[in-house]
Formats: C-alpha cells, structure tokens, sequence
C-alpha cells in the first residue's frame, strides 16, 4: 500500500511538473519572446497581408488602429462578441456577415438602426416582417428614429446576453 501511494505520488508530480515548467517558459511580454518565435507570430498575419487586395489592407490597417484606441473594457467586449459569433451556427454567422458587408459604409448612427431591425427582425415570422417593411417605408425619418429608440433594448438585451425570442415576438410598432 504504501508503495501505491509513493508511486502514486511520484506519477502525480511527473504529470503536474511539465505544466509547471511549461508555465514559467511562457514568456510574460513581447519583449521576452526571441526572433523565432515573433516570427512564428507575425507569419500568419505577413501572409493575410501580402494576399489582400489595397482595399483589404486598408481595412486591415483602419481595424488595427480602432483597436489601438479602444479601452480595455471595449477589447473586451468585442473578445466577447466574436466568442459569441463563433458559436452561430453557419446560417445566422452568414446572415450578420451579409449585414456588415451592406452596411459597412454607412454612417454610425445608420448602422446602430440597420442591427436594431436586424434583431427585432430576426424575432418575427416572415409574415410580420413584410408588415413591418411595408410601415417603415411609410415612415418618415423621425418616425424611425422613434421606432428604434423603443425597440434598441432589444438589441441590447441580445448583446448581453439575455435573448428571450418569445417575449418580443410581436413588438409593438
């Protein structure tokens, strides 16, 4: 029994011990990182840029400084965000990106109203979304702004989390 134990014991530190050391090889900051292994991290993104088209690297580089200015509490978020998109299933990651590409050169405060509806929309049957089309057509501009203030929640609610489908099945317009 107790050589059971001892043997035990010494498979245990033999498991754990690896992870330890593999802990303190991690370096904490770029700085300690050697050339290879900045190289091994730049690689993907060289090649990303050497194979997009001028449009593409300028995005690259207005999303790289959008990054730079935002908080940690915003990086955080967006980690957040993305986490969330890589767990919708293909149709719906297919359905936002189809959103971003229309709406990508749109004024801010456009965008906000194009994933409002994107979010009340997606909540109603196909009948109540040609109702609500045909009634946001006939809806002057400050009636739109209106109808997104009270249904922004929505969106809201879905960012955070909480996305109960059935309580804005119907929203009222």
């Amino acid at each position: 029994m107790k050589h059971l134990t001892h043997s035990l014991l010494a498979l245990t530190l033999f498991l754990v011990s690896p992870l330890s050391v593999l802990a303190q090889e991690t370096p904490a900051s770029w700085e300690q990182l050697d050339t290879q292994e900045r190289e091994l991290l730049i690689q993907p993104l060289r090649e990303r840029w050497n194979n997009a088209d001028s449009e593409e690297r300028q995005r690259m580089l207005q999303r790289a400084r959008h990054w730079q200015r935002m908080t940690p509490e915003q990086r955080s978020r967006a980690w957040r965000g993305r986490e969330r998109f890589d767990r919708l299933p293909a149709e719906q990651q297919a359905q936002l990106r189809d959103l971003f590409e229309r709406t990508r050169d749109m004024p801010a405060e456009e965008q906000r109203h194009a994933l409002v509806l994107f979010h009340v929309m997606r909540r109603m049957t196909p009948a109540e979304r040609e109702t609500l089309r045909q009634e946001w057509a006939q809806m002057s501009p400050n009636a739109r702004r209106e109808w997104i203030a009270r249904h922004k929640d929505q969106r809201e609610r879905h960012r955070h989390g909480n996305d109960d489908r059935d309580e804005h099945k119907n929203p009222s317009r």
